[in-house]
């Protein structure tokens, strides 16, 4: 430790100016604040490191913001320093959590590690800590939405795929789940359940498939309809630039009249000139849909990756109760995985929506199950 008089003097001054801002009663450290203080260290150490392991494979302005981030957390970490006086010799391991993101930063430059890092400092202990400063409260929030701002662009274009396999992969769990609970239930013979859950397989990936495809196409059209077009920017000089009808166009898109009367000279001018006013490109709404072929084949290829799961224990020749029990216990990983994966991404805890995803599933196979017993006969 450096026990110097200089470090044990800052740590006097911070431990009565963290007291002062707080309005207490200036207080002794007890030995669990020095052990919290300790761990905070090491936390805010590997926060730091994975803001520079990230910066290493960006360049220009988002590097520039992943540093900055690095060294914010440094700062904290110093404050922490401070208070003890020192350096520990020895720091405790940083959070599980922190460690995983970590070693993803360093292999991987991905929204997954992007999300991660927004939820670390969403759940900054600093709020519920007298020993922390405003300034280091205010720090971890602006630091959240920084790290949101950063993914932003990442999941935009990630979430026309990501929603079309999230869905796909879900309904081939649930849907297939219901359909050989429910033929199970009623008693009838291994194969009879095994072929009727590879043909719901077929038929829905078949269908999710070229659901997608349609669906996302028609919204893409959708858009491109609304999107400013080119018409009629080769009649642009012919206009009487007094008394012309290209403000109405920007009035049409929010402007007022004097703002479009002038942007509408502005045009007219340049195109006088030779100058012929740029073609607006399809914006982020675009990124969000999606491309329509991508988001059908992985719709086809989740649903059937996600429909198979409940058919597996009547491929590998099992039966009755022990079969149905196995389709359940695989498609509530399944389920539980999917439900994380997606409060992964969007930067909350994945806890919740797991059970979400569980309780829906389990829900509809009771269901089908609850009526494959009423119009059959129970399982041997």
């Amino acid at each position: 430790m450096r026990g110097s008089a200089t470090s044990c003097g800052a740590a006097a001054n911070i431990v009565e100016r963290v007291n002062d801002t707080e309005n207490q009663t200036p207080s002794v450290p007890t030995a669990a604040d020095r052990r919290r203080w300790a761990q905070y260290i090491a936390d805010e150490r590997a926060e730091a490191a994975v803001y520079r392991r990230l910066a290493r494979k960006r360049a220009g302005e988002e590097r520039e913001i992943l540093l900055q981030l690095e060294d914010a957390e440094k700062r904290h970490e110093q404050h922490w320093i401070d208070l003890l006086g020192g350096e520990p010799k020895k720091l405790p391991k940083a959070g599980m959590r922190d460690r995983l993101t970590g070693w993803m930063a360093g292999r991987f430059d991905s929204v997954f590690t992007l999300a991660m890092a927004q939820q670390a400092e969403a759940r900054s202990p600093y709020d519920a800590d007298p020993w922390a400063t405003p300034a280091m409260r205010a720090d971890e929030k602006i630091h959240h939405e920084v790290v949101r701002g950063l993914a932003a662009k990442s999941r935009r274009k990630l979430s026309g795929t990501f929603r079309a396999a999230v869905f796909g992969a879900n309904d081939g769990l649930v849907s297939n789940l219901a359909l050989v609970m429910g033929i199970g239930a009623t008693g009838v013979a291994p194969q009879f359940v095994l072929f009727s859950g590879v043909a719901g397989l077929l038929a829905g990936a078949l269908s999710m498939g070229a659901g997608e495809y349609v669906s996302v196409r028609s919204q893409r059209e959708l858009l491109e309809a609304t999107e400013p077009s080119d018409f009629a920017h080769a009649n642009l000089p012919d206009l009487d630039i007094d008394a012309n009808e290209l403000a109405l166009v920007y009035r049409t898109r929010g402007m007022a009249g004097e703002e479009a009367m002038e942007r509408a000279r502005r045009v007219i001018a340049e195109a006088n000139g030779g100058r012929m006013p740029q073609r607006t490109a399809a914006g982020d709404a675009h990124e969000v849909v999606g491309g329509a072929l991508r988001a059908a084949v992985s719709s086809f290829l989740l649903f059937a990756s996600g429909a198979i799961i409940p058919v597996l224990p009547w491929i590998f020749g099992m039966s009755g109760i022990v079969a149905v029990v196995v389709a359940l216990v695989l498609v509530g990983i399944a389920l539980s995985v999917t439900g994380a994966l997606v409060g992964l991404l969007s930067g909350a805890s994945p806890i919740p929506r797991a059970l979400r995803q569980l309780a829906i599933g389990f829900g509809a196979a009771a269901v089908t199950y609850g009526l494959g017993l009423i119009f059959g006969v129970e399982l041997g």
